[in-house]
């Protein structure tokens, strides 16, 4: 029989489905890419297998919940995970009630442990709870302390009531640096056999902005939209294209535009991007990563030909230090009121007004 007609064991089909972000997932803390302090102290609960209550904070995709199965897994053991272990997250209803029956009967529930080891409850999304959840949580907490620890989840820790906060030890999460997420990446396409260009890879980076989840998911993205053939490559342009976000380099170019007065060009750019469908909300976030990053563009890190710079002269691509500052605090305030609800391209077209005024 040839191998390309052999059969899989079930095990392995079930591997060649999973999504990448699944199938890479680290399940041990040294795998764990990033916030090298938090998971250094993640290291030692393990190691002395006296964990406290957790609370793991910070935004979305960068490792929280990763990291926690991680320490379970090396706390209580895999044979034992599916009795020792409870996971509840954003999809599951987690009001009062659940608290006072799901939780608590696992909190009250005996399992064979080694000595020292308790029983863990993973809450990801914590702060979606209800406030009488949380209290009723509070309590729980206190009366099984002996026999089951807590780990929260959550984006922002202001929104988990004061009362558990003290009751845990509080573990800050950042976003993961470029090159960190630039790492994995080269790995799992290595691993999955993905050609790509090097402005593909640095469009993966802008699009995720320190997301691990959604680089990886993007990554698999634009490789499985791109036609099976020799030629298949993640590019720029087919990054963009899948994530149907507004290419940097358009922006750029409007930018550039207002960095020497030229507020007409930058205008019929922009009615040309906004007219595209993009919407206000997904314009002005490019626009604040660009400037963010503006020498990232300048320095050899292009991220491909979506916008066709040849006609810049030095003085368009030239941005002081004090010029990007003043263009972050305009678009950070057309960011608020395109949050609000103006997304307008009348409201787009004040924003570049400003941005040409600027330095004049």
């Amino acid at each position: 029989m040839s191998l390309e007609t052999k059969p899989k064991k079930e095990t392995d089909v079930d591997t060649y489905k999973l999504p990448w972000v699944e199938k890479y997932r680290p399940r041990v803390l040294d795998d764990v890419v990033g916030n090298n302090e938090a998971i250094e102290r993640l290291t030692a609960i393990a190691k002395s297998g006296n964990m406290p209550n957790l609370i793991l904070t910070g935004s979305p995709g960068i490792g929280k919940t990763t990291s926690i199965h991680c320490l379970a897994r090396a706390l209580i053991g895999e044979s034992q995970l599916k009795n020792a272990l409870l996971e509840l997250n954003a999809s599951d209803e987690r009001g009062i009630d659940v608290v006072r029956s799901r939780i608590k009967q696992f909190a009250m529930k005996k399992v064979s442990l080694p000595a020292g080891i308790t029983k863990i409850v993973i809450l990801d999304e914590a702060d979606s709870m209800t406030p009488g959840a949380q209290q009723a949580l509070r309590r729980i907490m206190e009366i099984y302390s002996n026999t089951t620890r807590f780990a929260l989840a959550c984006n922002l820790s202001s929104k988990i009531i004061e009362p558990i906060q003290s009751r845990c030890a509080i573990m800050r999460f950042g976003k993961l640096r470029d090159e960190e997420v630039l790492k994995r990446l080269i790995v799992i396409a290595k691993k999955e056999n993905v050609k790509y260009t090097s402005e593909g890879l640095n469009a993966l980076l802008f699009s995720a902005d320190g997301d691990m989840r959604q680089a990886i998911n993007n990554l698999q993205s634009t490789w499985l939209s791109l036609p099976d053939d020799r030629d298949r490559l993640v590019t720029a342009d087919g990054v963009f294209k899948v994530c149907d976000s507004p290419h940097p380099q358009v922006v750029m170019k409007i930018i550039g535009f207002c960095n020497v007065h030229q507020f007409d060009d930058a205008a019929k750019e922009l009615k040309m991007l906004y007219s595209s469908g993009y919407s206000a909300i997904d314009i002005i976030t490019t626009f604040f990563r660009v400037v963010r990053d503006f020498g990232v563009f300048n320095n050899g890190g292009g991220y491909g030909a979506g916008g066709d710079n040849s006609g810049a002269n030095s003085s368009m691509m030239t941005i002081s230090e004090g010029k990007k500052l003043d263009y972050l605090r305009e678009i950070g305030i057309t960011h608020m009121r395109v949050v609000e609800g103006v997304q307008t391209l009348i409201q787009l077209n004040g924003l570049i007004s400003k941005l040409c005024k600027i330095g004049m």
